[in-house]
């Protein structure tokens, strides 16, 4: 998805259920903030007979309540949605999606990249004002590395000294003893001289060392993302193990401090006065989780939200209404979506046949990504066949999938002795779990039909709570044989497409996809400084990816929003995920004079 986007919950929105497995949380409200300085002078107050001012409030609808909203555990677009406008990281990214000081003022590598230090900004705060200092920080990226917290992204923080080994530790064995391997780990606060850092109220800790055990030039990005984010231990442990559900506990340094959450319905967000990573917002924030995107779009004609997502079916309307085509905005966007496959070696107690390279050759191959893009999405996606998308490095239109009926007719005909007909593919009861809503079983509806049309394959349709949907591509145990998902960027670069995606033990884990020669390409890369040879083995490891066809690759995101006239200001960037705007709120406006 950024994220994982398995990040499919965002793309997908679905009739909402208003239950989950386990106990819900119940609304909850943060302690007392700082408020705003006082106006020395305060204006006269208006008469009795003016209307009274109307509170700036952006009010967007966000799809999928998010399965978890903790910073070393999310790894899904609407999860990380929620935390960075809690929380800022080390460093930020800007409009032009370069790296930028976020919490630190400034960071330097030494001369091979196996070593990198960052400087806070001076006078650090949370949102509540309590010293936000760099052991918070070392803190964050231990807790990421802890195999006690099972994070869905610790992996990307391997190049790390002592990380891998402490990561796949057995914390049940006979002595083991965390605070070993946390002694080991590359991870340091200190002051600016070198001595070490009291506690977290000390304020002249400001410098956190990373050391690495191989070059890791990309790593001042990395340390921008949520898994560095300084949640603050105490709350956690006051917390427990669902301390990310109050918002309480959420305690940050980001645009916004999240003022309360209503489960499934709303969270309110409200400009952090301490923020410093840019200019303090000017309104506050709400979203909500309305997962039918029919009723997003109603209370949006109402002037209910000031954002939704846009989807094909309310294009009609769209497009026969000069105000809302006026107010319906398209751009690029940073997501690869795919059908992807469960290559686990058995499925509900039988051979699974996606382990058979053909079988997945004939579902890629019969999948009609131009169709999709036209007459299901109504070209708010675009048509793909390779992985990383246009306007990335290591983009690369070569690929050997393609929209080919007959040729998917033969691979299936090609295949093994247990999958090479339809009918014995029937037999199997094969099943394309979504995120359940009428809009999207008409969605995965058409896919069926096509794979019946050309295959002659019965899919049967598994329709799944949202948010459960989410939780249940997280586990190796319950992934779905077929589902839709994809990848949107977390940074500019291949390392984020390839590496952390699809390398053996990484995100991969979850569908099963491991191959050697890649891996060693991208441990490869990951590794060269030299910018030309990093690229060229980024591209032999793409290369080596599609042709192993772990999925069918169908389509680019666009982002596609619906935004109200009065919102101004935003600064559109591909990985805008949520609103437009989404990667610096900080410079949008709300002319409160223009809403009826």
């Amino acid at each position: 998805m950024r994220k994982l986007f398995t990040l499919l919950s965002l793309f997908v929105l679905a009739s909402m259920i208003l239950s989950a497995c386990g106990p819900t949380p119940a609304a909850t409200d943060a302690p007392a903030q700082p408020e705003q300085p006082a106006a020395t002078d305060a204006p006269a107050q208006p008469e009795a007979t003016e209307a009274p001012a109307k509170e700036a409030v952006l009010r967007i609808n966000t799809g999928t309540y998010p399965d978890v909203i903790d910073p070393q555990k999310s790894s899904f677009v609407n999860e990380i949605g929620h935390l960075d406008k809690i929380y800022m990281g080390l460093s930020t990214l800007n409009e032009k999606l370069e790296t930028v000081p976020g919490a630190a003022d400034s960071w330097t590598f030494n001369d091979d990249a196996t070593q990198l230090v960052f400087t806070l900004k001076p006078g650090l705060v949370y949102s509540d004002g309590s010293v936000l200092n760099a052991k918070r920080f070392e803190y964050s990226f231990q807790r990421n590395i802890d195999p006690t917290t099972a994070g869905e992204y610790a992996s990307i923080t391997d190049e790390i000294v002592g990380a891998p080994e402490w990561r796949a530790a057995d914390t049940a064995a006979e002595g083991y003893d965390p605070e070993t391997f946390k002694a080991a780990l590359g991870v340091k606060a200190s002051h600016a001289d070198g001595s070490a850092c009291a506690d977290y109220e000390d304020t002249a800790c400001d410098t956190l060392t990373l050391n690495f055990s191989k070059p890791a030039p990309y790593f001042a990005t990395i340390a921008g993302i949520w898994v560095g984010y300084p949640a603050k231990e105490e709350n956690i442990a006051e917390g427990g193990d669902i301390w990310w559900t109050s918002s309480k506990y959420q305690i940050g340094n980001g645009p916004f401090i999240w003022k309360s959450v209503d489960p499934f319905v709303k969270s309110v967000f409200v400009p952090n006065p301490n923020f410093a990573g840019g200019s303090v917002p000017t309104y506050s924030m709400e979203y909500s989780y309305i997962t039918d995107s029919a009723v997003a779009f109603e209370a949006y004609l109402n002037n209910e939200f000031d954002i939704v997502a846009s989807v094909a079916e309310d294009l009609p309307v769209i497009d026969a209404d000069a105000d809302l085509t006026a107010q319906h905005v398209k751009y690029a966007g940073s997501c690869t979506i795919k059908i992807q496959y469960s290559l686990h070696p058995t499925w509900n107690g039988q051979p699974n046949p996606f382990t058979d390279k053909k079988v997945r050759e004939a579902f890629s191959l019969a999948f009609d990504a131009e169709s999709w893009a036209r007459d299901v999405d109504g070209s708010l996606s675009l048509p793909t066949w390779t992985w990383i998308p246009p306007g990335y490095p290591g983009y690369d239109a070569a690929s050997p999938l393609h929209f080919d009926p007959e040729a998917a007719k033969a691979a299936l005909a090609a295949a093994s002795e247990p999958f090479n007909s339809a009918e014995k593919l029937n037999a199997m009861g094969l099943k394309m779990a979504f995120a359940d809503s009428a809009r999207n079983r008409q969605r995965h509806e058409w896919i069926a039909a096509q794979y019946k049309e050309i295959l002659g394959v019965d899919l049967a349709l598994d329709p799944v709570e949202p948010t459960t949907y989410t939780a249940i591509q997280k586990d190796p145990d319950t992934y779905p044989l077929l589902s839709r998902g994809g990848w949107c960027a977390d940074y500019a670069d291949q390392q984020n497409w390839l590496s952390v995606y699809w390398r053996t033990g990484t995100f991969s884990a979850r569908w099963g996809y491991s191959n050697p020669e890649f891996d060693a390409l991208v441990d490869e890369a990951d590794t060269t400084v030299d910018t030309a040879k990093r690229n060229e083995l980024y591209a032999q490891a793409q290369q080596i990816l599609l042709g192993d066809i772990p999925a069918a690759f169908g389509y680019n995101s666009l982002n596609h929003y619906l935004v109200k006239p009065w919102v101004t200001g935003y600064m559109t960037t591909p990985q805008d995920h949520i609103f437009p705007g989404d990667l610096t709120p900080w410079t949008i406006s709300i002319d409160t004079s223009m809403i009826p």
